[in-house]
């Protein structure tokens, strides 16, 4: 029974002993391997800069060397932050058990529109081969955990030599203190070194402490990692109390302009189709009076209440319009909006490539605000042509309208876009304006949207 015991124990001490080792192993393989990346991205750097300084950038001809140079290193820091975050993931999955998520988004596909351009995911080529470079450039580019893994590159350095490098000097340097003063015991020198028994004890224990701490500083390792890469529970805290904020402005402005929407329909009857009917309602009442006495004046006085009605039923079809247009709900957003290019004073070209109808509300939140922008065009751009284009990509409905007016926009200055905004931001849409003086002006929508009906068209027009 002892001897069982006895065996356990040192099963046990083993064991402990083994993952204190791999522990010390890992932490020591870490922390080279931490620093081969930044190395090689501060080598090239290093490089590019001795072209500079040798003063080679001076000649023409070296100058696109130079800029490749730049870029093969801009693809290679591309390229090391990805590999080291993976390998980071990795290590931290199988020495600590920490599961990283990666959230990199997908590459979006590449296709043609009607007009025969490409179209990257994030804007517009002429050729496929510079549409191919703007879509890994843009992907890369404007993936946040491409920059996380950049940074993670820079940090992961110093992360090691704070966690795990301390301990690794320890039983290292311990270590080795404790063998170099037990040589001195036991071979000894001709001269006498005092102390070297309390040197072996504090190498011993310095040892024994790096012995323990390591795989704690593995884990602070890898918690260091997860900040970085996985931002965690806080981030997410603060993204939801952001979010909750957004959806609380978006809200109140919903129902401010539902109830601004009401009081105008109260205002439009009031002094529109209601005046008129009311007009109508005296002019029959004359018209009774006269039909005994004076036939001649109530014709007239008929003929006349005749066009108030048809001016009235005018006014009331114009109400229902703004409202929510028939042709809407009847044809869709595409034949919407062409119908509102048959209307505006200025030459609309509208390209529409919708596989499926919007959902009715983002319809007709989009419809409204190409009307808006129609008519800033009309009034305020000066513009001799106006271009339209919506489409549908990746859960995205995308609205670009363009005019080749004096630019100049500003939503500041109460040209509606402000009211566009917050129209859109109601369906977390978001609205990106370019109007550089002298034009063109560019003003790009998009709504999260999911296809709720079937396919309706897919056309090209010209107005």
């Amino acid at each position: 029974m002892t001897t069982g015991r006895s065996w356990a124990e040192l099963e046990r001490i083993r064991g402990w002993l083994l993952e204190r080792l791999t522990a010390l192993w890992r932490g020591t393989l870490l922390g080279v391997r931490a620093w081969v990346a930044p190395a090689a991205l501060l080598f090239g750097s290093f490089a590019v800069l001795g072209l500079v300084a040798t003063g080679y950038v001076k000649q023409p001809v070296t100058l696109p060397f130079l800029a490749a140079g730049c870029c093969a290193l801009a693809v290679a820091a591309f390229g090391l932050g990805r590999l080291n975050a993976a390998w980071s993931r990795r290590q931290a999955a199988e020495w600590s058990g920490v599961r990283i998520a990666k959230r990199y988004r997908p590459l979006p596909a590449l296709e043609q529109s009607d007009r025969g351009h490409w179209w990257t995911g994030y804007d517009y080529r002429r050729r496929r081969s510079t549409a191919e470079v703007s879509r890994y450039a843009n992907w890369a580019v404007r993936d946040p955990e491409t920059w996380r893994d950049q940074l993670w590159l820079l940090v992961n350095p110093a992360a090691a030599a704070v966690t795990v490098g301390p301990v690794v000097a320890l039983f290292v340097v311990g270590a080795g203190n404790a063998v170099l003063s037990a040589q001195k015991l036991v071979v000894g020198y001709p001269f006498g070194v005092p102390g070297d028994m309390q040197a072996l004890v504090l190498s011993l224990s310095a040892a024994a402490a790096g012995l323990v701490l390591a795989p704690y500083a593995l884990r602070s390792h890898t918690r260091c990692m997860r900040r970085v890469l996985d931002p965690g529970n806080g981030a997410s805290r603060a993204r939801l109390a952001e979010r909750v904020q957004h959806l609380t402005t978006t809200r109140a402005d919903a129902v401010g302009n539902q109830a601004a929407e009401l009081r105008r329909i109260e205002r439009d009857l009031h002094d529109g189709a209601q005046a008129r009917l009311v007009a109508i309602g005296m002019t029959l009442g004359t018209i009774e009076h006269l039909m005994e006495t004076d036939a001649p004046a109530a014709r007239a006085l008929l003929a006349e209440a005749r066009q108030s009605s048809h001016k009235a039923l005018q006014e009331l079809r114009d109400l229902v319009r703004g409202i929510h247009p028939p042709v809407l709900a009847e044809r869709g957003l595409g034949d919407a909006v062409r119908a509102l290019a048959l209307d505006s004073p200025l030459p609309v070209e509208v390209c529409v490539d919708l596989p499926d109808r919007p959902p009715a509300p983002v319809e007709a939140a989009a419809y409204f605000s190409v009307c808006e922008l129609l008519a800033n065009a009309a009034k305020h751009s000066a513009a001799e042509q106006v271009w339209v284009d919506i489409l549908h990509r990746a859960g995205m409905l995308r609205i670009t309208v363009t005019d080749d007016g004096c630019g100049g926009a500003d939503p500041a200055r109460g040209s509606g876009l402000r009211g566009i905004e917050r129209r859109l931001g109601t369906f977390d849409g978001v609205l990106a304006l370019s109007s550089v003086p002298g034009g063109p002006t560019t003003v790009t929508m998009e709504l999260p949207c999911v296809s709720s009906s079937p396919r309706t068209s897919i056309s090209f027009g010209k107005v």
